[in-house]
């Protein structure tokens, strides 16, 4: 794959005017123009998961391409079609077999089996009863819970690993390299910004500035900082010269009708990662 080839050319059905020279580049960095996502009247209104995908592959820019971040699940869907297509396989396949099983992550899973629901933090309910280990996205759950927008679960020992995985720039706990080092570097580093009102972006990551009244990463992550939120409640930041991350798994989408949940939820995500910070620079001294 090429990070500047159009997705038509991985994707044949996204290629009428206004698509067809939107990047893989642009979808990462979330600057192709498409709105955040499916409207939940249509989505409802669509039956299957072929259906949803032929509607995604059927919009169209908002705004001009390159032009502006629109944080889009449509990107992400996207993505996970064009891996699909490029793999020949499945996206839960294929990150099973390339990514989670090398980095030993055994509970990073799309689909969750009977056997670990007990374990999986309720995120919604449905007609009075707690709802866990369904994914709590319309458009995930109409693709049949895999999508490159959400469904993965996993708990915050393996998403720590990845972590690991990261600031050690592609190599396993042994010392030997899944991914080049390079490669790392180019997807963690600030691909894209418009101004200090505007979140930057990364490739497939957030950067810093976030764009936020409160940011989610804190005041004190240093500017080479990457990482990215879960509407259900969930988190992940990197500061790469602390060699320092913080994750922070919660279901606050279990409470929908609490107060100010998400300017909540920010204020703790940020104060946890101004305490890690502090507790980083304490310990160097």
């Amino acid at each position: 794959m090429r990070l500047d080839a159009p997705v038509a050319r991985y994707l044949p059905g996204f290629d009428a005017p206004g698509t067809e020279g939107i990047t893989v580049r642009q979808l990462l960095t979330h600057t192709s123009g498409l709105r955040a996502d499916i409207p939940d009247p249509e989505l409802k209104a669509i039956h299957d998961s072929a259906g949803v995908m032929a509607r995604v592959l059927r919009e169209r820019p908002r705004v001009p391409p390159g032009t502006r971040v629109i944080y889009s699940d449509l990107n992400a869907i996207l993505l996970g079609e064009v891996v699909r297509h490029v793999t020949g396989e499945p996206l839960d396949v294929f990150i099973t077999r390339e990514v989670f099983r090398p980095l030993g992550l055994d509970a990073m899973v799309f689909r969750p089996p009977p056997r670990l629901r007990p374990r999986i933090a309720p995120t919604g309910v449905w007609h009075g009863h707690a709802i866990a280990g369904t994914v709590n996205d319309g458009s995930a759950f109409k693709l049949g819970g895999v999508s490159g927008n959400a469904g993965l679960f996993s708990t915050a020992a393996d998403v720590a690993r990845f972590a690991q995985f990261v600031v050690r720039e592609g190599t396993l706990p042994d010392g030997s390299r899944l991914v080049r080092a390079e490669t790392v570097r180019q997807f963690t580093s600030k691909a894209v910004a418009f101004g200090a009102k505007s979140e930057a972006r990364a490739l497939g990551w957030q950067a810093l500035p976030t764009g936020e009244n409160v940011s989610s990463a804190g005041t004190l992550f240093g500017p080479r900082s990457f990482g990215h939120t879960g509407w259900t409640g969930t988190s992940l930041w990197i500061d790469p010269d602390r060699d320092l991350f913080v994750v922070l798994l919660t279901n606050r989408a279990y409470a929908p009708r609490a107060r100010r949940p998400f300017t909540v939820l920010k204020e703790i995500r940020g104060g946890v990662a101004d305490a890690a910070a502090r507790a980083s620079d304490a310990q160097a001294r």
